[in-house]
């Protein structure tokens, strides 16, 4: 009973304790030390650093430090190297000039106050380590091609261990594979050694990381000779016996370089990191593969590095202990080896002891509890001192890992260490217990302003002090009742949460603690915000090199809340190019390198939260070429080709095409021969004989082809007879007498062999035997002469060369040539279906007769002439044309009412046969044609008078005229029509008892005994005031009606323009300008007035005349109305323009050019003067030709006789006032090389004649002549 009552104590005592141990004591209040900083237990330090030791620690009063060393007391003082840092236990050892080992050993710190003393772990201090390769001379190691080997590093021990590694002379990494790695210990091995593996400088580095050095070792030589290189060798010294078989090294199975035996153990402690290897040999390589024998392996904390050897498993925990199989296999065989891990456990906390802070009479539990293998054990101390030899306290209890306190009193504040350990480790925790007596205080600033982001859960912080501990409670504004229960925490260290903050949630919100000592009071506010989100995502893109990729990523954000972008490539920064180009919402790679795929994340960051996506960018290219372009099995007739493929830039290969070129008919072209799916790299190509071929090979992907690769070597194939005839032989005649056997030529490639040639062979079908035949190179036909008259025969073209015929060659019918038929077309008859349509009909002319192959029927037919008396004769001729299974035919579009011709004739390919005899048909009446006018002259208030003129096509006789007219209001709506049937002879009908100024809509046609034929339409107003009746009416021609709408029209010239001026009383609306050039036969040009009765007409032309006329148009935009026509000349020369003459910029120009002039002729002067001759005797020996060159129109130089240093003037000529060119002392003249002084000059200056040669003349003649005036004359005087 009385176990139980203090089993339930205990238990109370634990729960109290736990409240109690929640609180800090603030630092103005009386506590114990608590060690803040330390060193850690293992302690390696740099020997070229000073040492320090860390030990910092808090308290009220602030508390003193003291250091022991190996167990015992280490007086600082007593050592100048040693200083303790102010208001620290930091210790400062300054090895300058002493050697930093002496200072090795285990440290301890304690901080002590008047409450109590803390201690810190033992620090044992060790100097780093990294000592030089010791002296050794390796000797070169040859082995066997085959054999396993190992390489043997051998590092010095370094404290810590170094990290191993193997590299060359030039310090790169000798490559490793399955076959070659590297083992824990640093040691490199070789499964089978191989030729390529001989090498000298296989050197082992040691890098120790603490100090940063490293250490080589001496380089290794490793010489591999395979068999008969190790016979040449050892036949040396053995009198050149053979050492070794013949045979090379033998495969072997498996077996185990390390670990040795079938079984092996490791022992490793829980969290570490536990590491297995197995290196085996054979031949093949063998390949390693692990597995636990007692379960699976920890998947998300296993690896297998150094190509599988090597079973690494991190954090490691008990359940790992076990054993594990690592199996080695090859071709040959199998074999195990068997681990034993056994997994042991340095002390780790279950539950550390916490400070406990206790009122006067309270009760607290200090808990330190801890496991590991084997279990360690719990031992306390109190004040650095063990427990038992401390002062004796009644309120406090030890049972093994736990320390009750009751009934706590003022002075019973200390400093308590637990400490647990074993055989692998120990675990050292100070707790303080310190009694107060406090009123609470609220720790928490007052008015903190927290925000959170809408469904996040928010806390609000209270945190306070007190002994006893307080009570908080939560208000919100100005609310009296407590924030308790849902969607309220409270949390034991007086936190409030809302689990899912929401925006009416914001608000102020009041802590209040409470504790028999008083009372404290805060306030803290509560913003709750709108997440932020990005709305358009970044999309993954493919996109070619070169080109520009934008990511986009848009985001919607609480307004308070400013947001700033940052992108990642790969979870790490962008690089730092200017190609890279960051926006508000985009992120812009221009000129996209492969370097530039991955995944680019965009992140959106606040104050309060984040938003990321991501995006992959996979850039695409044309393919690398193939490359090492390989020929093998060779043959005749084929020839296998490999090839490697290049880089296809994340776009998979879709096929590659493989060109070839014949460099022996085609060099320079390169020929498509085959193709081959993009999962091949071998193609098997089929040959032809007597070609020089060289392959290359281009691979295609989504982006297109690749460059070509490099050519493969050159590849010949042996000629041989051709295997192929000539295609697309024919056989037809050009003449009546022949026939031409044509073909297609082989190419080169299809040639076979050399001397290429076609044997011709034809017959006579059904009549000749015997082939006749001709042997022809380099043509593709062949005339066949005096055969008769498009009959059969039979043909065939046989490719031979210098090695044999080509196979038999297929025969094909061939016709020899055509003539022209001998017969026309019998019985040829026709038949009148309507006035526009007329059926022929003949017979077939006999078979013999057309003398080819029948093409077809030609019908020739022309009108006569009209039945009407005043139509006049028609001759032309047309034709249609009819298969040759046709014997009738229709002639279509005829027009009614006349006479025509027609006769018909049979064709073939030569051309047409006679013709029959013509004959004569008449076809029927029509309806007419529309009337060619209809004018409306004479408006009257009442009436109007229309004539018109009758229709140009009649068609047959005219029986009369239907006229139909109906009014038309201002909304265009039509009123009643009335009907008036006039005679044939009539002209002219004047209609009376019409409303005035009312517009009137006309329908006119003619009529024929066939009907009525198409109409025409006018309209016309009638006026509203008879003061204009007498105003004379214009006739503008056919399909233009007047009315006297428009008056005063007059116009006036300007600078700008003639502007037109006029008055209008009509009623329609749309009025216009028109205009055109007098006595031009173009189109009217239009303009339109908006409104106004005045029009500026712009852009015409100086010096001409123009007729201007003003119209209203109609709904139907048809002429209304239309004013008189005015003339409007536009003068040549305007006022505006200014005599050019008399400007001052002028004159200076002129004057600028004279000067030059000047110039240029005393530069000529002075060049004449220099002496010498115009070199056309010299040109004339140079040349064969003596036809003279024309003057190039650029220089003013005579083509080839120019003057090859300068365009020099001719020597001796000057200029005369008029122009001409007068002859000097010159013994040369352009006109004595002209025909009898012909040569003249065209307007533009060059040359006109030919050049004949120098005419011999002595100095005697005149000096004269104005038969050619001079280039140079005439450019000058352009200026002037």
């Amino acid at each position: 009973m009385m176990e139980r009552t203090r089993k339930c104590a205990m238990l109370l005592v634990l729960c109290l304790g736990h409240l109690a141990s929640s609180l800090e004591v603030p630092l103005d209040l009386p506590q114990p030390p608590t060690i803040t900083h330390e060193s850690p237990k293992d302690y390696i330090i740099d020997p070229r650093e000073n040492i320090v030791i860390l030990c910092d620690a808090k308290g009220k009063p602030y508390p003193s430090f003291f250091w022991t060393r190996n167990g015992t007391h280490f007086d600082i003082d007593m050592d100048p190297k040693v200083t303790m840092k102010p208001h620290s236990g930091t210790l400062v050892v300054d090895i300058s000039g002493e050697k930093a080992e002496s200072y090795e050993g285990v440290y301890q710190c304690t901080a002590r106050n008047d409450h109590g003393t803390a201690v810190s772990n033992n620090i044992i201090v060790r100097q780093s380590k990294s000592p030089l390769w010791s002296k050794e001379r390796n000797e070169p190691i040859v082995v066997r091609e085959g054999v396993s080997l190992v390489l043997h590093c051998r590092p010095p021990a370094g404290l810590p261990p170094p990290i191993i590694f193997w590299m060359d002379n030039n310090f790169q990494r000798l490559p490793q594979s399955s076959r070659v790695s590297q083992a824990l210990n640093g040691d490199l091995y070789f499964s089978n050694i191989l030729k390529e593996d001989s090498r000298s400088d296989y050197i082992c580095y040691a890098r120790f990381p603490h100090t940063q050095t490293i250490q080589q070792k001496q380089p290794i030589t490793v010489k591999v000779l395979n068999l008969d290189a190790i016979n040449e060798t050892m036949a040396d010294f053995y009198n050149g016996t053979d050492i070794f078989s013949d045979s090379p090294a033998e495969e072997r199975k498996p077996s185990f370089l390390i670990p040795s035996g079938p079984t092996s153990s490791k022992l490793v402690l829980r969290g570490q990191v536990l590491e297995m290897e197995c290196i085996a040999e054979g031949l093949p390589t063998p390949e390693i593969s692990w597995s636990k024998v007692s379960g699976e392996l920890p998947a998300e904390r296993t690896s297998f590095p150094h190509f599988q050897k090597t079973l690494r498993i991190v954090n490691v925990s008990t359940s790992d202990a076990g054993d594990y199989r690592c199996t080695a296999r090859n071709s040959l065989g199998i074999i195990h080896h068997t681990i034993r891990v056994t997994v042991k456990a340095a002390p780790y906390w279950i539950t550390y002891p916490k400070n406990l802070v206790l009122a006067p009479r309270e009760t607290g539990v200090l808990t330190c509890r801890a496991n590991g293998l084997p279990k360690p054990t719990i031992t306390w101390t109190m004040n650095g001192v063990s427990i038992e030899n401390s002062p004796r306290d009644p309120s406090r209890t030890v049972e093994d890992d736990t320390i009750i306190f009751t009934q706590v009193q003022i002075g019973s504040s200390a400093v308590y260490q637990c400490n647990a350990s074993n055989e692998y480790g120990y675990l050292l925790a100070n707790a303080f217990v310190n009694v107060l007596s406090e009123p609470p205080r609220v720790l928490t600033p007052a008015d903190t302003v927290y925000q959170v982001i809408r469904n996040n859960p928010a806390l609000l912080d209270c945190s306070v002090f007190g002994s006893p501990i307080p009570n908080i409670t939560w208000f919100k504004d100005s609310r009296s009742s407590t924030l308790d229960g849902d969607p309220y925490i409270l949390h034991d260290n007086g936190t409030l949460e809302i689990h899912v903050a929401q925006a009416q949630n914001s608000g102020k919100y009041i802590c209040v603690a409470r504790n028999f000592l008083g009372i404290s009071v805060n306030h803290v506010y509560l913003q709750v915000k709108e997440p932020t989100r990005i709305l358009k995502q970044p999309e993954y893109k493919v996109v070619k090199r070169s080109n520009s990729v934008v990511f986009e990523c848009k985001v919607k954000h609480d307004p308070s809340l400013l947001p700033t972008v940052t992108w990642l490539k790969d979870n790490g920064e962008l690089p730092d190019d200017e190609r890279f180009v960051v926006d508000n919402d985009s992120l812009t790679i221009t000129k996209v390198t492969e370097s530039d795929e991955g995944v680019y994340t965009c992140i959106m960051n606040t104050s309060l939260d984040q938003d990321s996506a991501s995006a992959k960018l996979t850039v695409v290219e044309y393919p690398d070429p193939p490359t090492d372009l390989e020929l093998t099995d060779q043959r005749d007739r084929s020839v296998q080709l490999t090839w490697i493929p290049g880089n296809e830039y994340n776009s998979p290969i879709q096929k590659f095409l493989i060109q070839y070129e014949d460099s022996l008919h085609h060099h320079g072209h390169w020929h498509n021969m085959t193709e081959v799916p993009g999962t091949r790299t071998t193609a098997h190509l089929k040959l032809s004989p007597y070609v020089h071929y060289t392959f290359r090979v281009l691979a295609l992907n989504a982006v297109g082809l690749s460059q070509p690769s490099y050519p493969s070597r050159m590849y010949k194939t042996r000629p041989a007879a051709p295997d192929e005839n000539p295609s697309g032989v024919e056989g037809h005649g050009t003449e009546h007498d022949n026939l031409v056997i044509s073909w297609k030529p082989l190419p080169g490639l299809q040639s076979n062999g050399r001397g290429l040639q076609y044997k011709v062979m034809w017959r006579q079908k059904e009549v000749d035997n015997q082939w006749s035949s001709v042997t022809v190179a380099n043509v593709s036909k062949f005339v066949v002469s005096g055969t008769p008259t498009f009959v059969p025969y039979e043909v065939k073209v046989q490719a031979l060369n210098e090695h044999g015929p080509g196979p038999e060659p297929p025969t094909i019918i061939g016709y020899s040539g055509e003539d022209l038929p001998e017969s026309p077309p019998d019985n040829v008859q026709f038949i009148v279906l309507n006035s526009t349509l007329v059926e022929i009909h003949w017979e077939h002319v006999p078979a013999k007769s057309v003398r080819g192959r029948l093409k077809g029927y030609k019908l020739f037919y022309w009108k006569e002439q009209s039945l009407h008396k005043h139509n006049s004769h028609h001759v032309e001729q047309h034709v249609l044309l009819f298969s040759g299974n046709k014997s009738h035919g229709m002639l279509p579009g005829l027009e009614p009412f006349s006479l025509y011709a027609f006769n018909v004739r049979a064709y073939n390919s030569r051309g047409e046969g006679p013709a029959c005899t013509s004959q004569q048909f008449e076809t029927p009446e029509g309806v007419p044609g529309h009337p060619s006018f209809l004018r409306i002259t004479n408006p009257n208030l009442d009436s109007l008078t229309l004539s018109w003129g009758p229709p140009h096509n009649r068609n047959g006789h005219l029986t009369g005229y239907t006229l139909r007219y109906q009014t038309v209001n201002n909304s265009n709506e039509l009123g009643p029509v009335v009907e008036l049937a006039l005679p044939p002879n009539e002209t002219s009908v004047t209609l009376l008892n019409l409303k005035y100024s009312t517009r009137y809509k006309f329908y006119f046609n003619a009529k024929t005994n066939r009907g009525a034929g198409p109409a025409i339409t006018e309209e016309a107003i009638t006026i509203m005031d008879e003061a204009l009746i007498h105003q004379p009416a214009v006739d503008v021609g056919p399909a233009l009606p007047t009315a006297p709408a428009f008056g005063n029209v007059n116009s006036s010239l300007g600078e700008d323009g003639a502007l037109i001026s006029w008055e209008y009383w009509g009623l329609e609306k749309d009025v216009y300008v028109e205009y055109l050039v007098k006595n031009s036969e173009e189109e009217w040009h239009t303009e339109y007035v908006n409104g106004s009765q005045t029009y500026l007409l712009r852009g015409l032309k100086e010096g001409l005349s123009y007729r201007v006329r003003v119209v209203a148009r109609g709904h139907s935009d048809q002429a209304v109305h239309h004013s008189e026509e005015l003339l409007v000349t536009v003068p040549a020369m305007a006022s505006r323009q200014v005599d050019i003459a008399t400007q001052g910029w002028f004159i200076g120009l002129m004057c600028a050019i004279a000067l030059l002039i000047l110039v240029l002729l005393i530069i000529c002067f002075i060049q004449r003067n220099k002496g010498g001759k115009y070199p056309v005797k010299e040109k004339e020996d140079a040349h064969t030709d003596p036809e003279f060159q024309p003057m190039k129109d650029d220089d003013c130089t005579f083509g080839e006789y120019s003057d090859s240093e300068d365009h020099k003037p001719l020597k001796g000529s000057r200029t005369s006032s008029n122009g001409t060119v007068k002859r000097g002392d010159s013994d040369d003249s352009l006109v004595d090389y002209g025909d009898a002084g012909d040569g003249q000059f065209n307007e533009d200056g060059s040359f006109i004649g030919q050049y004949s040669g120098k005419r011999e003349r002595d100095t005697g003649e005149g000096h004269e002549s104005s038969e050619a005036p001079s280039p140079v004359n005439n450019a000058m005087n352009s200026f002037v």
